[in-house]
C-alpha cells in the first residue's frame, strides 16, 4: 500500500492547481451569472475553460420521470451547477432532448454541454453529432467524447474507421469546441488511447472512473491518471460511488436491482467521504447522476462544504474500501 499512497498523494498534490481562487474565474469575473452563485469552479484542463466542480449526469435525466428530469435540471441551476453530462445512447436520445427541452431553451448560455458518441464508424459519428445537436436544439456543444471505449482493440478500431478524425472535423466546423474520450470497462483502453494520441495530441478531456475502491482493482488512476494529469486534460470522473454499488441497495424508480449484505455506505465510508476523495484527487469536475432534485441537492451541498482531503484521512479511506474491491463492487469493469 506505500507505493500506492504515495502515487495517490502525488495526485492529490495537483488538485490545488486546478481549484479557482474564491471569487474568480479563467477571466478574473466573479462566480456569479444571471440565474445566482456558481458552485466552486476548476480549470478544464488545456481546454481554458473554468466549469463548476459539479456536475449533472445525463444517464439519469433520461431515464428517471420526466418531472423529475424536469426538478433536476432546475435544482442544478439554482444550486451553482453549470456542467451538464448527457450521450445520443442514453435512451435513445432521450436525455438530449430533456435537455432540449428544459435546459437549454432558458440557459444555453450560461451552461457548459458534454454530449458523446458510441459509434465505431465516421459516418455514424456524424450522423451521431447531427442528431444530438437537433434533439438538444443546439448549433454547437461544448465538450463532444468518443463514448466508452472497451479496450485496445476498440481504440484501435475506431481510430482506424476515422471516428477521432470526424471529432476534429466537427470541432473545425465549430460544431463543438472540445473533443475528448471516456470509459469505464478498462483502463487499459484508456492507456492506449493516451498512446495513440501521443503525438498531435487532439484531445482535450478525459472522462474516467475515480472512486476510493478503483485503486485496489483494475485502476483507472494509476494507469490512466498520471498521464493525463501530465498532459493537461480536463479530467472528468465519474462512478465516484461505483454506479449506485457503494449503498446496501441499488433502486431504479423504487424498483431494487442489487443489494449486498457488507455496503461500502454507510458500513465503511460516508458518501460525503467518497466524494471528498474523488474531489482531492486532480479531477476537474465530477458527473454524478440523480433521479430526483432531493438527491443532487445533497452533492451540491457537499461541494459546497468540500475541504481536501488529508493523507491521513485518503490512507484510512483506502483501508477501509480494500477488503471490498473487485467486481462485486465495481461490476462495470471487464477484466
Amino acid at each position: 500500500m506505500i507505493p500506492r499512497r504515495d502515487f495517490l498523494k502525488s495526485m492529490a498534490a495537483v488538485t490545488s492547481s486546478l481549484m479557482l481562487p474564491a471569487g474568480l474565474t479563467a477571466n478574473s469575473s466573479t462566480t456569479r451569472d444571471k440565474w445566482g452563485s456558481l458552485l466552486p469552479q476548476r480549470m478544464l484542463g488545456k481546454t481554458g475553460v473554468p466549469v463548476t466542480m459539479l456536475g449533472v449526469g445525463g444517464f439519469h435525466v433520461g431515464w428517471t420521470l420526466e418531472k423529475d428530469a424536469q426538478e433536476v435540471i432546475e435544482a442544478a441551476i439554482e444550486g451553482g451547477i453549470r456542467f451538464f453530462d448527457t450521450a445520443e445512447s442514453y435512451q435513445k436520445g432521450e436525455s438530449e432532448r430533456r435537455y432540449g427541452k428544459y435546459l437549454v431553451p432558458k440557459y444555453r448560455d450560461e451552461v457548459y454541454i458534454m454530449t458523446k458518441t458510441t459509434s465505431r464508424t465516421a459516418e455514424g459519428a456524424m450522423e451521431h453529432l447531427e442528431g444530438s445537436l437537433k434533439r438538444m436544439n443546439c448549433d454547437y456543444v461544448d465538450l463532444w467524447q468518443i463514448h466508452s471505449v472497451r479496450d485496445p482493440n476498440d481504440v484501435d478500431n475506431r481510430l482506424d474507421q476515422g471516428v477521432l478524425k470526424v471529432l476534429e472535423k466537427a470541432q473545425a466546423q465549430g460544431k463543438v469546441k472540445h473533443i475528448g474520450f471516456t470509459g469505464h470497462a478498462n483502463p487499459y483502453a484508456h492507456k492506449w488511447m493516451l498512446e495513440m494520441t501521443k503525438g498531435e495530441d487532439p484531445m482535450q478531456t478525459i472522462q474516467m472512473p475515480i472512486n476510493c475502491i478503483d485503486p485496489h482493482f483494475y485502476s483507472f488512476m494509476e494507469n490512466a491518471l498520471p498521464e493525463s494529469v501530465k498532459r493537461n486534460y480536463g479530467i472528468i470522473a465519474m462512478k465516484t460511488l461505483a454506479d449506485g454499488r457503494f449503498f446496501a441497495e441499488k433502486k431504479r424508480l423504487d424498483q431494487v436491482q442489487w443489494t449486498s449484505d457488507d455496503p461500502l455506505v454507510p458500513n465503511h465510508i460516508t458518501i460525503k467521504e467518497a466524494l471528498d476523495f474523488a474531489w482531492s484527487m486532480p479531477v476537474s469536475t465530477l458527473v454524478t447522476g440523480a433521479e430526483n432534485a432531493d438527491m443532487l441537492k445533497e452533492k451540491i451541498e457537499y461541494a459546497k462544504a468540500f475541504v481536501e482531503m488529508t493523507e491521513t484521512d485518503r490512507a484510512a479511506l483506502l483501508d477501509r474500501t480494500e477488503a471490498l474491491a473487485g467486481n462485486a463492487v465495481e461490476y462495470y469493469k471487464r477484466v
